[in-house]
C-alpha cells in the first residue's frame, strides 16, 4: 500500500489543493498531507467564531495550512485541485464554475476508493445503513477477519489508508452527499431502502436516488449487490445491477437471497438451494426494523463467514448508541432515545413498531422538505401524547390532525421550544407504566450539530429527573 500512497503524494505535491469544509471527514486528509509537507487551503464559509476551537487551533498552529474562513476571493484563485465535504453540494455554484475551469473536484471518500487495498463492503439507504453497517463489521471481526469500519457512521478512512492490507476488509457506510459524486462502487453494495429524504439538499427525488443508484452503478461483473425486495425504489434498481444480485425480504419467499419461512427462520437461498442460518428469536436487538437489517447483513457476509460468527452477534451485539437506546426508568417511566431516527419513516419502522402500548413521542427538528403524511396515520394509532419541537413541528401536526380518525381519538399534542422543555412536558403528562421516546423524524441542525449531540443532550436531562 505505501508505494501506491507515495505515488499518489508525488502526483499532488505540487498541485494548488483547497479543502472545502473545515469538517469530520477533511481533518483527517488535511492532517495526512500536511505531515507529508503539503501546503494546502483550508476554506469554510463560516466565520472564524462559529467553527470548533480545538479544531481552529489544531489548524491554526499548522504552517502548511492556509486558513481562509469565510473569505469568498478564494474561488477567484487558481485551485488545481479541491476536496469537498459531503455537505457541500457537488452542485453548488462555486463548485460548478470551478469544475468548468478544469479543476479536480473529489473527496475523502473518493480518494479513499482510489486508494483502498481491501475488499470494500458499502452500505446506503434512507434508514438503517448505520445498524446494518455495524452489524456486517461485527460479523466478520467475530470471524476473524480485521475490519475498517467508517464513513458516514463517523469516522473517516482515508487517514487509515497506511495500515489497510489486502486481505482485510473496509465496511463503509455511505450517504447521498458523499455517492452523489462518486465514480468507483463498493465490492460489495448493500441498499437498505429508499424512501424521500434530504430533499431540502437534493434537487428533487429523482437526484436523490440517482445519488444512492451510485453504489452500485460502477460496479463490476465480479461484484456483489445486495437490495431490499420490499422496497418497491430499491428492488427497481436491479435492472442496473452488473454482478450478483441477492435481495432480502420480510415478506416474500426468495430465489436468490435471504428471507423469514413461516417458523421465523432466515433462510439463505442460492442456486436452488436453502440454508437455515438463525431465527429470528435469536435477534437481541428489537425491532422489525432490526430484523431487516439483519437480513441485509446475512446477504452480505454469507459467503465470506461462518454461520456460527453470525448467530454470535445476532445473540450479542446490543445495537448501537442513539438507536432506540434504553436510558433510564424514572417513577415507572421507561425512557429510550432514538435520536437517529432523522426521517418518518424510520419512525415509522422503527420507534412506533416496537412498544404494544401507545407511547409518549417526543419528534420534530430541522424540515428536510420530506412528506409527514403516513407519520401522521401512525402517529394516531400508536401514540398518546406527541411532543413537538424545531421548524418541522407544524408539518407534523398538520399531518396529525389532518389524518382520518384524528377526531376520535383522544391525541394530546404540545408544542415546545427546546428539549428541557420537552421532557418537562413528557414528565408532567406521564404514569408509571408509561414509555416516553425521542424519536424526532428529523435531522437535528436546527437545534443541534447532529444527532448524537442531541441524543445526548436528551439522555442527561434524563439522567438529571
Amino acid at each position: 500500500m505505501r508505494e501506491n500512497f507515495n505515488d499518489f503524494i508525488n502526483k499532488i505535491k505540487n498541485k494548488k489543493i483547497m479543502f472545502c469544509g473545515i469538517g469530520k471527514s477533511n481533518l483527517p486528509f488535511i492532517k495526512m498531507l500536511t505531515n507529508e509537507k503539503i501546503n494546502v487551503i483550508a476554506y469554510d464559509r463560516k466565520s472564524k467564531e462559529s467553527i470548533n476551537k480545538n479544531v481552529l487551533e489544531s489548524i491554526s498552529e499548522n504552517k502548511y495550512i492556509a486558513l481562509r474562513l469565510g473569505d469568498e476571493s478564494v474561488w477567484k484563485e487558481k485551485i488545481d485541485i479541491i476536496v469537498r465535504t459531503p455537505g457541500i453540494s457537488f452542485y453548488s455554484e462555486n463548485i460548478k464554475k470551478a469544475r468548468e475551469k478544469g479543476t479536480i473536484v473529489t473527496s475523502e471518500m473518493e480518494m479513499f476508493f482510489d486508494l483502498c487495498p481491501c475488499t470494500i463492503i458499502g452500505i446506503t439507504g434512507s434508514d438503517g445503513k448505520t445498524t446494518s453497517s455495524t452489524i456486517i463489521a461485527e460479523i466478520l471481526k467475530v470471524d476473524g477477519k480485521k475490519v475498517h469500519l467508517g464513513g458516514n457512521i463517523g469516522k473517516p478512512l482515508l487517514f487509515e489508508i497506511d495500515s489497510i492490507k489486502k486481505d482485510d476488509f473496509a465496511v463503509v457506510e455511505l450517504s447521498s452527499f458523499q455517492l452523489l459524486s462518486m465514480r468507483k462502487s463498493p465490492d460489495i453494495s448493500v441498499i437498505t431502502n429508499i424512501s424521500p429524504n434530504h430533499l431540502d439538499i437534493h434537487k428533487n427525488m429523482d437526484e436523490y436516488i440517482f445519488a444512492k443508484k451510485q453504489i452500485l452503478i460502477h460496479q463490476s461483473a465480479f461484484s456483489k449487490t445486495v437490495l431490499n425486495f420490499d422496497n418497491d425504489t430499491t428492488k427497481k434498481l436491479s435492472s442496473d445491477v452488473r454482478g450478483q444480485c441477492l435481495y432480502f425480504s420480510r415478506k416474500e419467499k426468495l430465489n436468490a437471497g435471504v428471507w423469514i419461512d413461516e417458523n421465523k427462520n432466515i433462510v439463505y437461498s442460492l442456486n436452488g438451494k436453502n440454508e437455515k442460518i438463525i431465527n429470528v428469536s435469536d435477534i437481541k436487538i428489537p425491532g422489525g426494523h432490526n430484523v431487516e437489517n439483519y437480513l441485509a447483513a446475512i446477504a452480505t457476509t454469507k459467503d465470506l463467514v461462518k454461520i456460527e460468527s453470525i448467530k454470535s452477534v445476532a445473540q450479542n451485539f446490543s445495537g448501537v448508541n442513539h438507536r432506540i437506546e434504553f436510558v433510564r426508568n424514572v417513577n415507572g417511566v421507561s425512557y429510550y432515545n432514538d435520536s437517529i431516527a432523522s426521517s418518518p419513516t424510520r419512525v415509522i419502522k422503527g420507534t412506533l413498531s416496537l412498544f404494544d402500548k401507545k407511547i409518549i413521542l417526543i419528534a420534530g427538528g430541522y424540515d428536510k422538505k420530506v412528506p409527514f403524511d403516513e407519520l401522521g396515520k401512525k402517529i394516531i394509532e400508536k401514540v398518546s401524547t406527541l411532543i413537538l419541537m424545531g421548524d418541522a413541528a407544524p408539518k407534523i401536526e398538520n399531518s396529525v390532525i389532518n389524518s382520518p380518525g384524528f377526531k376520535n381519538t383522544d391525541l394530546k399534542i404540545f408544542r415546545v421550544n427546546n428539549m428541557e422543555e420537552a421532557i418537562k412536558k413528557a414528565h408532567e403528562n406521564s404514569k408509571s407504566g408509561d414509555t416516553v421516546v425521542l424519536s424526532p423524524a428529523c435531522a437535528s441542525f436546527d437545534l443541534y450539530n447532529n444527532f448524537e449531540e442531541r441524543g445526548d443532550h436528551f439522555k442527561s436531562l434524563i439522567n438529571k429527573l
